[in-house]
């Protein structure tokens, strides 16, 4: 780690080259930051089977609101979804790093050079600025497909929020919380923007195969997350 980092411990905000007084994402105070090195030493990567080509990885133990990122075993190379918030450089290498949007970049910048991975996120995200010590070697403005990774810009949550499919699950991070027997909308965003997304969202899965749902702090069946979804989310609340 060349340069210096601290990792805030409520969020698990990584801040890269700086020590603010307060997280620059949720507003924690310095008291509850450690260097890198100290997330490193406390916390592992714990890797856990979804599918036979998906696997989440989260920091263990729990490392304040981190979400959930998830390998890829493409065929054409590993893909991760969005990053853990703390280094372990005991995981396999990964080829491809995919973000959903920039709330929770992790400690990408550390697993970008362990292992030579490209970074890739919206245009939007990539301007806020919270991601000026990040570095992203793709940014993307519209659908792509990467390895038979389906990549869907769709708004809301964050201007460039990006939901994936690869094969028979689907990638939407924190775009919709599971409550009880329903589901909300994150609350974050603009509310008409995030409705218009999920009207996207709900057009783009029709018809299609899904097996498997991956959340922010989640893994669900799709026919359970399809029926809340279908029932009609609230605006707002985790």
């Amino acid at each position: 780690m060349k340069r210096e980092q601290y990792v805030c411990l409520v969020c698990g905000f990584n801040m890269v080259g700086f020590h603010p007084d307060h997280c620059p994402f949720c507003g924690a105070a310095q008291k509850n930051f450690i260097t890198a090195e100290e997330c490193s030493e406390r916390y592992r990567v714990v890797a856990t089977p979804v599918t036979g080509k998906v696997t989440r990885l989260q920091s263990h133990p729990p490392l304040g609101i981190e979400h959930a990122a998830y390998r890829i075993e493409t065929g054409a190379g590993a893909c991760w979804i969005d990053c853990p918030s703390s280094f372990d450089p005991s995981l396999a290498p990964a080829e491809k790093i995919l973000f959903t949007h920039h709330h929770f970049l992790g400690a990408s910048n550390l697993y970008r050079e362990l292992f030579a991975a490209q970074v890739l996120i919206h245009r939007e995200d990539s301007l806020h600025e919270i991601c000026r010590p990040f570095t992203f070697d793709t940014v993307f403005a519209e659908n792509f497909v990467l390895h038979g990774i389906e990549a869907f810009p769709i708004d809301g949550h964050t201007p460039g929020f990006t939901f994936y499919i690869f094969e028979e699950t689907l990638f939407i991070c924190d775009y919709v919380f599971l409550s009880r027997d329903g589901m909300k909308y994150n609350p974050f965003g603009p509310a008409g923007k995030t409705l218009d997304g999920g009207r996207r969202l709900r057009e783009i899965l029709a018809g299609r195969s899904i097996c498997t749902v991956c959340g922010y702090n989640y893994v669900i069946d799709y026919g359970d997350w399809e029926r809340r979804f279908a029932a009609g989310p609230l605006f707002g609340g985790y």
